[in-house]
């Protein structure tokens, strides 16, 4: 009996498996979808399956079908993708993958973007809410407008904090739609900062530009100093 169960065991373990990944459909078998124990993947096929199926009895998983193809060549021959890195990047880390994640990490791509920008943008306070500020002000100043545009005050050090306040108060302009990035500990500079709001931005589908804003003649700081004006367009 002890055979048969053995049997049974390589048979379920090499019997082909049909997968719908987001209406993208796989043929693969339980062992390659098993070949990294304790990933989500793995797990998801361990014992009883822990997924819903298709119409056609196919087991779904709801993820961008295209780069699942990267993720199965991977299981299947140890290649890694060379195409579409941060995307499959994106589903290595959701189906917890450990290998195939960090040697994806050493890529230039992954590399730069996660250990060198991800960790400069975390040193500077309230990154992501200021992101989302910017774009809650800027929706709300496009009514019946092709553009809209958000002051920002960018400060690198404490002391030029203390001077954007004193130019703040000097400056004719609601002070609460000023929104303030900074201080900083970190080699980046502002310039460097600012290109990173402009591509956060982007990627969530705006078009956006920016220049640094004009005061009036007569002004005791220089324009570029701090502040900065973010054009928003919307058609």
């Amino acid at each position: 009996s002890s055979n048969w169960f053995l049997i049974g065991h390589l048979i379920c373990t090499f019997l082909s498996q049909k997968l719908n990944i987001g209406g993208e459909v796989y043929t693969t078998t339980l062992s390659t979808l098993k070949k990294h124990p304790g990933s989500k993947l793995a797990d998801m096929f361990t014992g009883q399956p822990k997924l819903r199926t298709d119409s056609e009895g196919r087991f779904f998983i709801d993820r961008p079908g295209t780069y699942f193809k990267y993720i199965l060549e991977y299981l299947r021959s140890n290649q890694v993708p060379t195409q579409c890195i941060q995307d499959v990047y994106k589903e290595a880390v959701f189906y917890d993958i450990e290998p195939l994640v960090k040697q994806l990490e050493d890529s230039p791509q992954i590399f730069g973007e996660v250990v060198a920008r991800k960790q400069f943008l975390a040193r500077v306070p309230y990154y992501s809410e200021n992101i989302e500020l910017m774009i809650r002000i800027a929706r709300a100043e496009a009514v019946a407008s092709r553009h809209s545009s958000v002051t920002v005050c960018v400060v690198r050090t404490e002391e030029d904090a203390a001077k954007c306040h004193n130019a703040l108060n000097s400056l004719d302009m609601d002070k609460k739609s000023v929104v303030k990035f900074g201080p900083w500990k970190a080699t980046p500079s502002i310039s460097d900062l600012l290109d990173c709001i402009k591509m956060d931005i982007e990627a969530k589908g705006y078009k956006i530009s920016f220049q640094p804003h004009v005061t009036e003649k007569g002004f005791r700081f220089k324009s570029y100093d701090f502040f900065y004006k973010f054009l928003f367009t919307w058609w």
